[in-house]
C-alpha cells in the first residue's frame, strides 16, 4: 500500500504546472573525502541502496552475455559493478570514472572481493576516446548521469556510447528523473533520512535537483533510440532508463540466484524493490530474470 505522501507526490506531479529548475551538483566530480566516505558507506550492498542495486543488477544481466566486454560509465566506488561482476564471472568489465578517490575505493572493493574480471580507467564519460569505434559489447551506467553539467554533455555521452558500441550491443543506462515540484523532491530526498548518513541524504537531494527531465533524456539519447527504448517509472518519472532488448538467453541458475538475493533483502526493502519492478513494468520495462 503506497504511503499517503507518495500518493500526494504522484497527484502533484501529474497536475502541477511547476517545472523546478535543474541545479547542477555542487561538486561535479565527487572527490571530497567526507562525501566519498558517506556515499560508499550508504552505498554498500546491504545498506539503503540494496533494492536499487538488485533491480539494476538484474536488468544489466539481461543485456549482457558471457564473453562480453562491458563498460560501466561513472562507476563510482563500484558497489553496483561488483555485484554485477560476481553474477557474471565470464564477462569482462571496465569501470570508468573521473574521480580518483572513487576509483581508489572501487579498486579496494574489487581487490577485497577477489574479483578478477574488473579493471578501471580514469576518464571523462563525454570523451571515450580510450575505446575504439564498435569495440564494446555493452555499456551500462547506474544513477550517475546527473553529475554531468548540462544536457550538451549528456548528448555527448550518449553519442560516445553509440560510437563505441558494437552492432547489436547491450545498453542499460539509468538515472534519476527530474521531478517537477520542489515538494516532491523534498519528499523523496528525505524519505530514508533516518536510515543513512546525513551527508548521503544531502548528496541525494543534490542529485534529485541535478537530474535531467525525461524530455532532456529523450532528446540527448536520439543516436541510441534505434537500439534501445527510453522508459520511466509510471506516473512519477522518478527514474528514467534507456534499455536495449534482452541479449541473454534463458538462464535458470542466474534467475534462481537473483530470486534468492531478493528473498534475503531486509523486510523493509521488499516493498521498495516491488515498487521498482511494478512502476517500470507498468511502463513496459520488464526483466525476465527478476519477475
Amino acid at each position: 500500500m503506497p504511503s499517503p505522501q507518495l500518493v500526494q507526490s504522484v497527484i502533484r506531479e501529474l497536475f502541477t504546472s511547476e517545472r523546478s529548475p535543474r541545479r547542477t551538483e555542487p561538486d561535479l566530480v565527487m572527490d571530497d573525502p567526507a562525501n566519498v566516505a558517506a556515499y560508499v558507506e550508504a552505498g554498500r550492498e546491504h545498506a539503503v541502496m540494496a533494492p536499487v542495486y538488485l533491480f539494476h543488477a538484474a536488468n544489466i544481466c539481461e543485456v549482457i552475455r558471457p564473453g562480453d566486454t562491458v563498460v560501466d560509465l561513472a562507476c563510482g566506488p563500484a558497489n553496483q559493478l561488483a555485484m554485477v561482476a560476481r553474477l557474471n564471472p565470464l564477462t569482462t568489465f571496465i569501470g570508468v570514472d573521473l574521480s580518483p578517490p572513487m576509483l581508489a575505493q572501487a579498486q579496494e572493493l574489487i581487490t577485497r572481493q577477489g574479483l578478477t574480471n574488473v579493471t578501471f580507467r580514469h576518464g571523462d564519460i563525454t570523451d571515450l576516446s580510450m575505446f575504439a569505434d564498435g569495440s564494446i559489447d555493452a555499456v551500462v551506467s547506474t544513477m550517475a548521469l546527473h553529475h554531468l553539467p548540462d544536457s550538451d554533455c549528456l548528448a555527448r555521452t550518449y553519442a560516445e556510447v553509440a560510437r563505441i558500441l558494437k552492432s547489436g550491443g547491450g545498453i542499460y543506462m539509468v538515472d534519476f528523473g527530474h521531478l517537477k515540484a520542489q515538494r516532491s523532491i523534498d519528499y523523496f530526498g528525505n524519505q530514508y533520512a533516518d536510515r543513512q548518513p546525513a551527508l548521503f541524504t544531502e548528496d541525494y537531494i543534490n542529485s534529485l535537483h541535478a537530474a535531467f527531465y525525461p524530455d532532456q533524456f529523450r532528446a540527448a539519447a536520439a543516436p541510441l533510440l534505434q537500439r534501445a527504448k527510453l522508459y520511466a517509472t509510471i506516473a512519477l518519472p522518478f527514474m528514467v532508463a534507456l534499455k536495449s532488448p534482452a541479449r541473454r538467453g534463458d538462464d535458470p541458475a542466474l534467475r534462481t540466484t537473483l530470486a534468492e538475493m531478493k528473498k534475503n533483502l531486509p523486510q523493509w526493502h521488499h516493498a521498495d524493490i516491488a515498487d521498482l519492478i511494478r512502476h517500470f513494468g507498468m511502463n513496459g520495462m520488464r526483466c525476465a530474470l527478476l519477475p
